[in-house]
């Protein structure tokens, strides 16, 4: 399973498609063991433009803690499960956090 964390500064990014880079985080779902973590730039900011690259990518998973509704409806057609309202925290803390069922989510920061 690939889990994909928006970040800016080292954490969690409120804003997904305006961060500045994504974690890409392989995980054992049986055992909750993250396997690699492979951090890479974010693309320019295209509208529409996330959804196809983070399927090509091979996420299943997306963390954010704010994203549009048109985007949201893009992953969703595409099979990628988003989880939004997601705390400012490592991305390492937010995977092991969704995987133990324990992750703290609020409402969704993005209101476009």
């Amino acid at each position: 399973m690939r889990i994909a964390v928006p970040m800016a500064n080292g954490k969690l990014s409120m804003h997904f498609g305006h961060c500045e880079q994504f974690a890409f985080i392989d995980v054992d779902p049986q055992t909750g063991k993250i396997l690699t973590r492979r951090d890479v730039p974010a693309p320019p900011h295209q509208p529409g433009f996330l959804p196809p690259w983070m399927a090509e990518q091979g996420v299943n998973v997306i963390i954010a803690g704010g994203m549009g509704q048109r985007a949201l409806n893009l992953f969703s057609q595409l099979g990628i499960k988003v989880v939004v309202g997601a705390p400012a925290d490592l991305p390492e803390n937010l995977v092991h956090a969704y995987l133990n069922g324990t992750l703290q989510t609020g409402p969704n920061v993005c209101d476009h």
